[in-house]
């Protein structure tokens, strides 16, 4: 189908065509922002702007929809391997998937990749027709008491698991020749549904009752920890960060700083209740408590009680001491009771750093502004200021020295971004209120946005549950 000029001129649209996208695939692939971001910078590493076969735009597809984000550094390897018709089949990209996503961050040898992958390896025809014939020979009765209606999947996946390289195009026109010189034309018969047969009522009534008692449970109804992963895998966490006017960007540890947090936490989870000092425990706390707690107790973890203080003005030591009470009453006991405010020293002092880097600035705006210029995805006016002037204004909110509510840091993110949480978030603000924690030792408080994961971290927390 030809695409509209207006629509065709250098969008993703056109892109995807060019690669070989069917139209109706490349438009359910821009309604996806994330998809559409990572195709086209695929594309653009791949170095196939103008265009490729179909083969290769469809290996493209899978890269970018299926690639393990935390080997990023090794994708424009794989897709040299894919553009050069090295790696040609859906079954050698899923090898290199699972080689990569093992390898993670780390160096590795070519040729052990290749051997992993099949690169180099050419079946041919033959090897494949006698392959056909062999499982052919094996499931003879079944393919003809069933004729067509016989499983073709399964005698697929029989050939695969004797040549998991061979092309998948061959090997179903090969299936497809063999059954026809096995069974002949198809009849009328062959297109029916095979009949259920009725599953027969049990002897007793007891024999249900017992059965309905005794019901077979999922694992993870048994032991609902099972889907959260060990320490040791942390290899495999990655976080995705889109942009509206750059790449994507992938944030991944490296194996030096993973192998110091696994030595610090001695490989066992680290989990952390972190309920905020305002108020009553709820209905919704006592599940989070189950996550936290019972995941730490079930790996033989720990589990943090954590307050995050970072609002004085709604915390009160009543709240402190209900918490901890109703934890213990719901039978838990933590590791450790600390506070975010512990580390308010490290987070003012991670604050500075993100101004010197470029990442943050003293803003002026009031709340109603703020609100104005995200829902116009505009910049702040003093979005640009001078480094020096933000870390200036920076020690001065922390002295005491401006009005509450006449300024706060905020980090630079995206204000052109699709996602809310994008828009400049707030990290400190000023606030002359006695913190019911650390006193009057500060009048700057970090938000919980900018403090929690940066204390999750610190407290070298393996699970971040609910």
């Amino acid at each position: 189908m030809e695409v509209k000029e207006e629509e065709s001129s250098g969008t993703p649209l056109e892109l995807f065509l060019k690669i070989g996208l069917d139209e109706r695939t490349a438009r359910n692939t821009i309604a996806n922002n994330k998809v559409t971001n990572n195709l086209t910078a695929v594309i653009h590493e791949a170095g196939v702007t103008e265009g490729c076969n179909r083969t290769i735009g469809n290996l493209l597809y899978t890269v970018a929809t299926k690639y393990p984000a935390n080997a990023v550094i090794h994708r424009p390897t794989l897709l040299g391997y894919i553009v050069s018709t090295k790696i040609k089949t859906p079954a050698q990209l899923e090898a290199a998937f699972s080689f990569l996503s093992s390898t993670a961050s780390e160096s590795f040898e070519l040729k052990e990749f290749e051997e992993a992958c099949g690169v180099g390896v050419d079946v041919s025809e033959e090897d494949i027709e006698q392959a056909v014939n062999e499982v052919f020979k094996q499931n003879k009765g079944s393919i003809l008491e069933l004729r067509y209606r016989i499983n073709v999947g399964d005698l697929f996946g029989h050939v695969r698991k004797r040549l998991p390289w061979a092309d998948p195009r061959i090997v179903k026109k090969l299936i497809d020749a063999k059954l026809y010189e096995l069974l002949g034309e198809r009849t009328a018969a062959d297109n029916e549904k095979p009949s259920k047969q009725k599953k027969e009522k049990p002897a007793k009534v007891e024999d249900k009752k017992v059965a309905d008692e005794n019901p077979v449970q999922p694992a993870e109804d048994l032991n609902p920890f099972l889907i959260f992963p060990n320490p040791e895998e942390n290899f495999k966490v990655h976080t995705e960060v889109f942009f509206s006017n750059r790449p994507v960007l992938r944030c991944c540890n490296t194996k030096e700083v993973l192998d110091k947090h696994l030595k610090r936490t001695s490989g066992k989870v680290y989990t952390r209740f972190p309920p905020e000092p305002n108020g009553y425990l709820h209905i919704g706390h006592a599940k989070a408590m189950f996550v936290s707690f019972g995941l730490a107790k079930e790996r033989g973890g720990c589990c943090y009680l954590r307050y995050d203080d970072t609002n004085p003005e709604a915390e009160k030591k009543e709240y402190i001491d209900h918490i901890e009470e109703i934890v213990e009453w719901m039978g838990w006991k933590p590791f450790k009771i600390t506070y975010t405010s512990d580390y308010f020293q490290e987070l003012y002092e991670l604050a500075v750093e993100l101004i010197r880097r470029g990442h943050a600035y003293v803003d002026h705006q009031t709340p109603e502004e703020i609100k104005e210029y995200r829902e116009k995805k505009m910049d702040s006016p003093w979005r640009d200021r001078p480094i020096s002037e933000s870390l200036e204004l920076f020690e001065e909110m922390r002295r005491g020295m401006i009005e509450e509510g006449k300024a706060t840091l905020r980090m630079k993110q995206d204000m052109q971004s699709d996602n809310g949480n994008m828009y400049d978030l707030i990290a400190y603000r000023i606030k002359f209120t006695p913190h019911p924690h650390s006193g009057d030792k500060w009048c700057i408080y970090p938000s919980y946005d900018y403090a929690h994961c940066i204390v999750d971290s610190l407290e070298d927390i393996t699970h971040s549950g609910i």
